[in-house]
């Protein structure tokens, strides 16, 4: 086939169904696939499935998706590959077949199995295994154990017939490159193709944040009420477009596709998945007709010999609640009533006998809590409180639920807004990441009553560190200088791993690039975000895109529902990095030069 069109109609469990409805009907695809599980999603199938032997999958894949699509997919001979079957494929598999014979619709259904490794779990504790940030030891009690399949057993379940496939935990990048695997018949070797094919899962699986959703220049993006889903329309060499189906809404140019690119990767030049180590340095992203972005320029190396896992464990109870406060000294006020809620809860827990709340932390929202020391709305008259707490037993945490709301009556005026009720305590789930040899992960592909075994593919490679290259161009040019936001200069994009957190800053042009680089040391941006960071920061060139990554450690308070934080995955770390004042040549700003146009309120506010 000389093209493949693949397009992605849902990046999250939760995503719109209109998603997967709007390239069904518009984007006259070949393969429609759709990621709905984040690394806590599997903790929270596990416990779906321990409540129920029919429990486990993502629903949503069955009663929002296929039951209304199912007679347009099989009509069109569109292909579909997810990873809705979480942590158990076979229910899930069983219900898509009752939709199949209720609708008379004859599509063939395999599962990729062999990413539960919880079997494992006391070998791995008796080897000593650690978690790959932290050194942790494995803990005693695990919810899920789940190991990052490639893209190797989707391909085979496509060779032998299957029109849809469900996967349980694969990088979500493989369910684009096993399509196109099967269809172009790459090799195990062919490396730089695979990390294209790659970079093609990369960009679709998170459906509309490369088509202009979420992207810094949001003024730009028409059409958030009608969404462009993206389609990647790739060929035999690696090479491949991304653009939407027409008449929807949203943006496609380099610089939406760009921030896509970056969201998540870590060090562009080493990329780790289980079927290739992807080197993205330099793309080349152009162009090539209305939302449409041509993006070639991808390499790739020999895998590892391991693959990741993600496994949660319990730890404790947290729970969390929001109020509104109004009036002049809004924030302080916020502040004062939640220091006494917490001081109050702290006195009776301990003459209850339970120790010490774990963790606690006031936010107040609107007052910029999460800008640290460069927050400047101190004096706003309008916010809201959040408070949240950690304890290891729910018990503790009904003295929370009951302590807050006397707060109405006995501490700030202008006290309102509770909503929800006394908030009941949640289980806190962290992450334990770690590798485990291919060797002990035999993957499998069921379809029709067989199985069939799956090579993991050859390894051997390893990553290549790519240091911070301080002797990167730097500024030459004299004379005055005057500092403007970086958002004048960049744009950017953040997300999470865990508890890291990924920042990509790009050059709206080249010429930035120095100053950019002058002003945007590790230690400049550690200091910005001191209030959170207690890791290393970490900075990566990356020439093709004319900017930098970013990896914080230690950077989300645990990162997911293991974060008290009201942003546990750093969606807005990116939004408050662009307001971090840069150094430039004051000739910028007169008139006529290259930031002119950049509003003097915006420049210096």
């Amino acid at each position: 086939m000389a093209e493949v069109r693949v397009g992605g109609g849902g990046g999250f469990w939760g995503d719109s169904p209109e998603g997967a409805a709007q390239i069904v009907r518009k984007g006259h695809v070949h393969y429609l696939v759709l990621d709905y599980l984040a690394e806590v999603t599997m903790s929270i199938l596990s416990r779906m499935r321990d409540k129920s032997p029919d429990g486990g999958y993502a629903p949503d894949f069955i009663t929002q998706v296929m039951r209304p699509l199912a007679p347009e997919i099989a009509e069109q001979g569109i292909r579909v590959v997810t990873n809705a079957g979480g942590v158990n494929l076979e229910a899930c598999r069983a219900a898509l077949e009752e939709v199949f014979q209720e609708l008379d619709v004859p599509l063939k259904v395999a599962v990729v199995e062999g990413d539960d490794i919880s079997g494992l779990a006391d070998d791995l504790r008796a080897a000593e295994v650690r978690e790959m940030f932290s050194g942790l030891p494995l803990p005693e009690k695990i919810n899920s154990m789940n190991a990052y399949l490639g893209a190797r057993g989707i391909a085979r379940a496509l060779d032998k017939g299957a029109d849809v496939v469900l996967t349980g935990r694969v990088v979500d990048s493989a369910l684009v490159l096993g399509p196109l695997i099967h269809e172009f018949g790459w090799g195990e070797t062919e490396y730089d193709r695979l990390s294209a094919g790659s970079l093609a899962g990369h960009l679709l699986e998170c459906g509309p944040q490369v088509t202009g959703g979420i992207f810094t220049d949001w003024r730009k993006v028409p059409g958030w009420d009608d969404m462009g889903f993206p389609v990647a329309v790739c060929r035999p060499d690696g090479s491949f477009d991304i653009t939407k189906p027409p008449g929807t809404g949203g943006l496609v140019t380099p610089q939406t596709v760009a921030e896509q690119v970056c969201y998540e990767v870590g060090d562009p030049s080493s990329y780790i998945l289980p079927d290739v180590i992807c080197d993205w340095t330099d793309l080349q992203l152009e162009q090539a007709g209305e939302a449409r972005v041509r993006i070639s320029g991808a390499r790739g190396r020999a895998p590892t010999g391991a693959l990741k896992v993600s496994a949660t464990y319990p730890d404790g109870y947290r729970s969390a609640v929001t109020m509104m406060i109004a009036g002049r000294d809004a924030a302080a006020k916020a502040r004062a009533t939640g220091e006494a809620i917490l001081k109050r809860v702290g006195r009776m827990i301990a003459s209850a006998g339970f120790a010490p709340l774990s963790e606690t932390m006031i936010e107040v929202l609107g007052a910029e809590s999460n800008y640290g020391a460069q927050a400047r709305t101190g004096h706003t008259r309008e916010v809201v409180l959040k408070l949240a707490v950690r304890h290891p037993k729910r018990e503790a945490l009904g003295y929370f639920a009951r302590e807050i709301y006397p707060a109405a009556c006995s501490m700030a005026q202008g006290l309102t807004g509770f909503a929800g009720g006394r908030p009941a305590p949640q289980p806190v789930i962290r992450l334990f990441s770690f590798l485990v040899e291919k060797d002990l992960v035999p993957m499998t592909v069921g379809l029709g009553g067989a199985r069939f075994g799956v090579s993991h593919g050859p390894s051997g490679g390893h990553a290549v560190a790519t240091p911070d290259i301080a002797e990167g161009k730097l500024p030459t040019v004299g004379g005055p200088r005057c500092t403007v936001p970086l958002v004048a200069l960049a744009y950017g994009r953040s997300g999470d791993k865990g508890d890291k957190a990924n920042i990509g800053i790009l050059a709206r042009d080249p010429v930035f690039l120095p100053w950019i680089r002058l002003s945007l040391t590790p230690e400049a941006v550690a200091n910005w975000f001191s209030h959170f960071v207690t890791g290393e920061v970490r900075r990566y060139e990356w020439p093709g895109l004319d900017g930098f990554n970013f990896v914080m450690d230690q950077a989300l308070g645990g990162g997911g529902v293991a974060s008290l934080r009201h942003d546990p995955q750093g969606k807005a770390l990116a939004q408050i990095l662009l307001d971090l004042p840069v150094a430039i040549p004051a000739e910028w700003v007169a008139e006529g030069g290259l930031l002119a146009d950049f509003s003097q309120e915006a420049r210096f506010a």
